[in-house]
């Protein structure tokens, strides 16, 4: 029986492509602009290619050539997981992700050109609110003018076995197979914090500044002087900047006479209770409730990996430790990537 096999577009450092090999599709190839995360791809997925290139500049041509495929193959699974910054309900500056609110319709190009099997399109939900700029209301359409069955909602990556909160646009699409699904969670088992991280899950205790030199990369950020009195008055499991918040020299000035808003930020992790959304600054104690549940720091690079579900024996590359918290924040969890998988093998009845 022929093999399922995929191309991930705006690949990053592999989060989709893991999840997705891991349930025994063939990733031939990622492809994504930022040249910083080829190593960790290909050094966690060995035989799955890291093409660098701006898509929009790629030409089909080269993508066939680079990988070898071919026009309106049935087993080909074209995934489109492009950086969601833009479309994000975090209230952040978003003038640098201004150039990339619209690769949808890039990604749009090829799916057109190349007509496969399967679509697969994961993004934050702001990409449904906003479908009008986001290119959305018009992508849909078009896939059904081409002939695919199309289904999408709103998943909570938590029902399918990762430790957060994580809301996300979900479509799956296919050209062959008109009775398609999205995976199905469970709601009634979820995970939480204290499953994956903390000492007995193999995470050491240790202080705000760590430096971990070898590949675990279980390294917090330093905290100011301030940041850390901070901490250490937070209550622990769960706590928030109340504690702290009539102190004159610690309040936030941004904050004052706010305590009933923005209570996650500043705040501690809960152990029973899943992480708020991992994002790109989680091992920042000042941008969300990124506070270790009960040591005075903020989560290390590791413990953010793994609430991402990334394996603890994947390895990142990459030097700089905000690079990577970036990399992390922004990966597509594996495991939820592996329900998208199966759901797709499950679909199209390849072997499962």
């Amino acid at each position: 029986m022929a093999e399922l096999k995929a191309i991930d577009f705006f690949c990053s450092i592999g989060g989709m492509t893991y999840g997705f090999r891991k349930a025994g599709i063939d990733v031939i190839a990622g492809l994504d602009i930022d040249t910083s995360c080829k190593e960790t791809y290909e050094y966690n997925n060995p035989g799955s290619k890291f093409i660098e290139a701006n898509i929009k500049e790629y030409s089909f041509e080269q993508l066939k050539k680079d990988t070898r495929i071919k026009e309106y193959d049935d087993m080909m699974i074209f995934i489109g997981c492009s950086p969601c910054q833009y479309w994000s309900i975090i209230k952040t500056d978003k003038t640098k992700s201004n150039l990339s609110k619209n690769l949808l319709n890039d990604f749009q190009r090829f799916v057109e050109h190349f007509k496969p099997g399967y679509v697969v399109v994961e993004n934050v939900p702001g990409i449904m609110k906003r479908s009008d700029e986001s290119g959305l209301d018009k992508f849909i359409p078009f896939l059904e003018r081409l002939g695919y069955a199309v289904i999408y909602d709103i998943l909570n990556a938590n029902h399918f076995g990762v430790p957060q909160n994580r809301r996300r646009f979900t479509l799956i699409a296919s050209r062959i197979n008109s009775d398609i699904s999205l995976p199905e969670g469970n709601k009634n088992k979820i995970p939480v914090v204290k499953d994956f991280i903390g000492v007995k899950k193999g995470f050491s205790k240790i202080k705000a500044g760590h430096f971990d030199k070898t590949k675990f990369k279980h390294s917090a950020a330093g905290l100011t002087e301030n940041n850390l009195k901070r901490i250490k008055l937070t209550k622990k499991n769960g706590g928030t900047r109340e504690r702290w918040s009539r102190i004159k020299d610690l309040q936030i000035d941004a904050y004052d006479g706010k305590d009933s808003s923005f209570r996650n930020v500043y705040g501690r992790m809960s152990w029973n209770k899943p992480a708020p959304t991992i994002t790109t600054r989680f091992n920042s104690l000042s941008n969300g409730r990124f506070g270790h549940p009960n040591e005075n720091r903020a989560l290390s690079i590791r413990e953010g990996a793994t609430l991402q579900t990334f394996p603890k024996s994947y390895v990142f590359k990459e030097k700089s430790l905000g690079r990577i918290a970036k990399h992390i924040g922004n990966a597509v969890p594996p495991r939820f990537a592996k329900c998208l998988a199966k759901e797709l093998l499950k679909v199209g009845n390849y072997g499962v």
